[in-house]
């Protein structure tokens, strides 16, 4: 239940989605005559928009995520690493068998030179299909083609492919893998998200060491308006606002203990 109302509600809250909707209710408003209301969907929408795609906005709200966990020292050791599922083009990938990389496609690539760095640690890879409409071959999948092709061996993959969100990525990995006392395990994942993906892990017993990718800004971006293409403001506005709301989600549904988990 909590993955199909996290989808529909989110369907709704994307910022582009959002506007279009407060747009719609505009004109359905100005049709009954119901003026006030139309103006007020129709400027809140307005204001969605401009605060999306022609300033920092995403970009100030994305940072606090992407600077929680910093990348530590390369560890001597390393047991395992494992790579959160998001960055495959799933519908491209089922039609055409091949491995598409997203925007998100960091995390692949950087565990493919974290496999070549550690030889002898196992490389899992957590993530199935996650849309709630679109059909599209599942990450781990996908990963299983890519990796083997960059020279990972295959016998040192360990797929987990149920998973459809990050709760079910953490819970269902900590079944599949059952990490030994003091084995050391690298978590691979978007900056914007290692926050919620650590605090999930450390929830369900499984410790990791952070390693974030996919940093989507500078850091150095200050308000301001078009300071990035209107695409990519965007996106990262809309990554951005569903991390947080994330964020918020499981803590108030008890997946995580702080709505803003950090370093111990």
């Amino acid at each position: 239940m909590f993955f199909l109302l996290s989808k529909v509600f989110w369907f709704f809250a994307q910022p582009l989605n959002l506007a279009i909707v407060l747009l719609l209710a505009g004109l359905l408003a100005g049709f009954f005559g119901l003026r006030r209301l139309q103006r007020a969907g129709t400027v809140v929408a307005v204001l969605v928009l401009v605060l999306s795609v022609w300033t920092s906005f995403g970009a100030i709200i994305i940072e606090p995520l992407q600077a929680r966990y910093q990348r530590p020292a390369a560890p001597g050791q390393v047991a395992g690493i494992v790579v959160l599922g998001g960055g495959m083009e799933g519908a491209i990938n089922l039609a055409r068998g091949g491995y598409e990389l997203s925007t998100a496609g960091d995390r692949f690539v950087e565990t493919a030179i974290l496999a070549r760095r550690y030889p002898d640690a196992k490389v899992v890879v957590s993530g199935g299909a996650g849309e709630l409409i679109l059909e599209g071959e599942g990450d781990a999948v996908t990963a299983e083609r890519l990796l083997t092709a960059l020279g990972v061996a295959k016998e040192r993959l360990v797929l987990e492919t149920e998973s459809r969100n990050t709760y079910e990525n953490a819970v269902f990995t900590r079944k599949l893998v059952t990490p030994k006392p003091g084995e050391t395990w690298l978590l691979v994942t978007s900056a914007f998200h290692m926050p919620r993906s650590k605090a999930l892990f450390d929830k369900a017993g499984f410790p990791t060491v952070p390693w974030p990718v996919d940093y989507r800004t500078s850091g150095k971006e200050g308000v301001g308006l078009f300071t990035d293409n209107a695409i990519d403001a965007l996106e990262t506005t809309t990554v951005a606002a569903k991390e947080w709301i994330g964020l918020f989600a499981y803590w108030l549904t008890g997946k995580i203990d702080q709505p803003f988990p950090g370093p111990a």
